[in-house]
C-alpha cells in the first residue's frame, strides 16, 4: 500500500465510521471521533465545539427520534499541511427507518477536516450542508441517483 493508500484509507475509515455511529445512533462513540476541541456542524446550521458538548447535543437527538440512516459516497480526500491534516468531501443521503427509498430532502454534501493525534487521525471539524441545488432540481435529482445506487444502510 503506498502512503497516499494509507493516509487517504485512514480518513475513509474515520469518516464511514461516524457515519456508522450515527446509523447506529451512538452518540459517545461519534464524539471520540473528534479531537477535543472538534467542531460539528449539523444539517440545519447547528454549531457545536468540543467532545463533550457533540455528545451531549447527539443523545437526546437519539434518544427522542429514529434518526435516518446515511448511506454515503467520497469525492475526495486531500492531504494538508504535510500529512498532519487531510480533508475529505463526500455527498451523502439517507434512508428513514423502515422506509424503501431515500430520501432527497435530506441529501447533503459533507466536509471532513482530519487532524493527526498522536498517531491516528482526528476529526476537527465535520460539517453536514444540505444538498439542496436551489433552482437546479437536475442536479437534486442526478445525485438522488447516485446515491440510490449504493442501496439502502445496513439495519435499515
Amino acid at each position: 500500500m503506498s502512503q497516499q493508500d494509507d493516509w487517504s484509507a485512514s480518513a475513509r475509515r474515520v469518516y464511514f465510521g461516524l457515519l456508522d455511529d450515527w446509523n447506529r445512533q451512538d452518540a459517545a462513540a461519534m464524539a471520540a471521533r473528534f479531537t477535543e476541541r472538534g467542531s460539528l456542524i449539523g444539517f440545519d446550521g447547528s454549531a457545536i465545539d468540543g467532545r463533550t458538548c457533540i455528545e451531549a447535543h447527539l443523545q437526546p437527538i437519539f434518544t427522542q427520534h429514529p434518526t435516518p440512516r446515511f448511506v454515503a459516497k467520497v469525492r475526495e480526500v486531500r492531504r494538508m499541511a504535510n500529512g498532519q491534516a487531510l480533508l475529505l468531501r463526500a455527498v451523502a443521503g439517507m434512508w428513514p427507518r423502515g422506509a424503501t427509498g431515500l430520501e432527497p430532502g435530506l441529501n447533503a454534501a459533507q466536509t471532513m477536516v482530519l487532524s493527526l493525534c498522536d498517531g491516528a487521525y482526528r476529526i476537527e471539524l465535520f460539517q453536514n450542508t444540505p444538498a439542496a441545488f436551489h433552482g437546479r432540481p437536475e442536479e437534486s435529482e442526478k445525485l438522488s441517483a447516485e446515491l440510490r445506487e449504493l442501496g439502502k444502510p445496513e439495519g435499515g
